[in-house]
């Protein structure tokens, strides 16, 4: 595996090389002083060049950066729309185990690109056009505070979107009830837990892609109750799942509305967490339902 060096001196070398770069600049965690290091680290860069046509119709100069395992070019792909801002991006995973993900941008976007992140840095000016950068910082990633309304609208999908998991249970519709689980309600559990991590470092911190250093930030025993929220696939796994979110997203939103001061919907609280434990204990050949 190529080390950070040799990989900084072979970017900043194609682009020195090419006429069409100007400037090339740096993004992402290798960017972040406060970023854990690692061999998994992205080389988040960018060339700003003079049109980015020429790139695309001759896809063999990525060559210069090794042998690839696997590449993607997300401009050219209709499974997600791309966002057609004349940019062009090269995602990259090399055969020695580095990773480069590159963005080609129009250098007449340059003042637009260097506003877009704080952890920017630049490597390569050759036209001494870029302004001079502050110290790369992780400011517009830290854990920002709730309104009291994102704080409202946090609980009530949360709550909310409980009762459907209940139903797909029910139903034995176990790939419906993990959708539900995992993509709208552990993200709003999620979203609380930063908002918890905030408070705790006086918003100062960023939990990363995914909030993956979360961990760092929460009590152990947040924690440890965060990983019994991960479901197995049999219906009982993700009854116990489910009921082990609504605990810890219950003590985490009154812990917030507590340190906010906003008020908790207990009564949702009460009504869903009665409706949810009504569900599971419903017979498979109900013909009715009353939840209380």
């Amino acid at each position: 595996m190529r080390d950070e060096q040799t990989m900084m001196e072979l970017i900043l070398g194609i682009a020195g090389r090419d006429e069409r770069v100007r400037a090339a600049a740096l993004n992402g965690s290798r960017s972040n002083p406060a970023a854990p290091k690692d061999i998994f680290q992205d080389y988040d860069v960018v060339y700003l060049v003079t049109e980015v046509q020429s790139f695309i119709q001759d896809p063999g100069w990525i060559d210069a950066f090794g042998e690839r395992i696997i590449s993607q070019c997300p401009e050219l792909m209709t499974l997600v729309p791309p966002e057609a801002n004349g940019r062009f991006v090269y995602l990259m995973l090399l055969a020695d185990g580095n990773r480069i993900d590159l963005r080609l941008i129009p250098v007449e976007q340059a003042e637009a690109y260097l506003l877009e992140d704080k952890l920017t840095v630049v490597l390569l000016d050759k036209d001494n056009r870029l302004p001079e950068l502050a110290m790369p910082s992780d400011e517009d990633y830290r854990v920002q505070p709730p309104t009291a309304e994102l704080f409202a609208d946090c609980c009530n999908e949360f709550w909310w979107v409980s009762t459907y998991v209940a139903k797909g249970l029910w139903r034995r519709e176990i790939l419906y009830a993990q959708d539900h689980l995992n993509a709208h309600v552990r993200p709003m559990l999620l979203k609380m837990l930063n908002w918890q991590a905030g408070i705790r470092t006086d918003f100062s911190v960023n939990t990363g892609k995914s909030s993956k250093y979360l961990q760092a930030y929460l009590p152990e025993s947040d924690w440890e109750q965060l990983l019994d929220t991960y479901a197995g696939a049999h219906e009982e796994d993700v009854w116990e799942a489910l009921f082990a979110m609504t605990e810890l997203f219950r003590s985490t939103a009154k812990q917030v509305a507590e340190h906010m001061q906003y008020g908790y919907p207990e009564e949702d609280d009460r009504k869903v967490t009665a409706y949810l434990r009504r569900v599971s204990e419903l017979p498979r050949d109900a013909d009715q339902f009353t939840w209380e």
